[in-house]
């Protein structure tokens, strides 16, 4: 038998073996539906309908109008309290996470010298939505004062107006944002953990023993591993990328093409990866937890899916250099909601091609025909 024929035998076998065993199925097909359903749906970076308590000393026509522009915010759901004890109370209990206090003079005179300001109380045990608060009411204020001032002369003097304009994600939608993130972790899991449960798999069966027996050489035993876990993967990258045009209308502004070449070199690494894992780890449930340690878990928190690589401490970032993930990510958002932008895709595509040869090589160098 050539090695073609030997490879498209163990090829053969491989497929059949998924077939006969759904649990891989599942991990390709079930789990990308699953995970993409229960963070695109599930979970949102964006704050809306904040509670916020509104105490207002003296009610005016000001008041009125300030107040009905915080109602009117998507972002806000404003509760008037009569004091400011009341409301402090509730922000001791959790029920608002901020108070606006408009005093007396509130809006007294505003092309004066008096100052016209309010007082903001946010609840900082949650800096995320704390700095939320303060942005939304920022914006709240200014609008505010905007509108106050039109037709008056402190408008007569010309100024600076800012005009903001939002690039690749006009809709500021966390959405779009976590959903291409999502796609990386997700290639990891298909990856890194089918096949590092692949060789496991063999030595457990005995099954090993007889391949070592066979005129096959290790080469072609890892190529008849690799190739249908590629195909198994390419799938669920095909799923996860429909869901997020179509389910979840994540905008693809780059190139598919593109989009699925760094897929593919992406899915070598995580491929490499599960199998250096298996090589070593001659037991299932060892190597399911190695892959998920080593690839899942720094992909989710050290790639830049959901935590900023900016914001982590010096140490971090370096290590997170380590994580094909990142390099994945960088790409896959960039394609998504930016386009084909080269400084980005280029370096980092170069940056998984060195990992893919570095694992794959590893793999290759301690695959022997050897029981020991």
């Amino acid at each position: 038998m050539t090695g073609n024929r030997r490879v498209r035998g163990l090829i053969r076998k491989e497929f059949l073996q998924i077939l006969r065993d759904p649990s891989a199925i599942a991990i390709a097909f079930l789990m990308p539906v699953f995970l993409l359903l229960l963070f695109g749906y599930g979970l949102s970076l964006d704050a809306e309908n904040i509670p916020l308590a509104v105490v207002v000393e003296q009610p005016s026509a000001a008041t009125t109008r300030f107040t009905s522009q915080l109602n009117e915010s998507r972002y806000l759901a404003s509760r008037n309290f009569p004091s400011m004890n009341e409301a402090e109370y509730a922000l001791r209990t959790h029920e608002v996470d901020g108070i606006v206090h408009l005093r007396a003079d509130f809006g007294a005179d505003l092309t004066g010298r008096r100052d016209t300001g309010i007082q903001v109380i946010v609840n900082g045990v949650d800096a995320n939505t704390a700095r939320m608060v303060l942005g939304y009411l920022n914006g709240a204020w200014k609008l505010w004062l905007k509108q106050e001032l039109l037709g008056t002369q402190a408008m007569e003097v010309p100024g600076v107006e800012v005009q903001p304009r939002i690039w690749y994600n006009s809709e500021v939608s966390s959405r779009n944002f976590l959903v291409p993130g999502l796609i990386a972790v997700i290639m990891t899991l298909i990856g890194a953990l089918l096949t590092a449960l692949v060789m496991a798999r063999e030595w457990e069966r005995g099954t090993m023993e007889a391949l070592m027996v066979t005129p096959v050489t290790m080469t072609e035993v890892l190529l008849g591993k690799l190739i249908p876990y590629f195909a198994l993967g390419m799938g669920g990258m095909v799923l996860s990328v429909a869901m997020a045009l179509w389910l979840f209308d994540v905008p693809l502004v780059g190139s598919p093409v593109v989009l699925f070449a760094a897929a593919a070199l992406f899915l070598l690494v995580a491929l490499g990866m599960g199998l250096a894992i298996s090589i070593t780890a001659r037991n299932q449930f060892v190597a399911g937890l190695t892959a998920i340690i080593v690839t899942f878990l720094p992909a989710f928190i050290l790639s830049g899916f959901i935590f900023d690589i900016e914001s982590m401490p010096g140490p971090v970032r370096l290590i997170t250099h380590l994580v094909a993930a990142r390099y994945f990510i960088a790409i896959i958002q960039t394609v998504f909601l930016a386009g084909n932008i080269w400084p980005v895709i280029l370096p980092n595509a170069a940056a998984l091609l060195l990992m893919a040869v570095v694992f794959l090589g590893i793999v290759h160098v301690r695959s022997r025909k050897r029981l020991d």
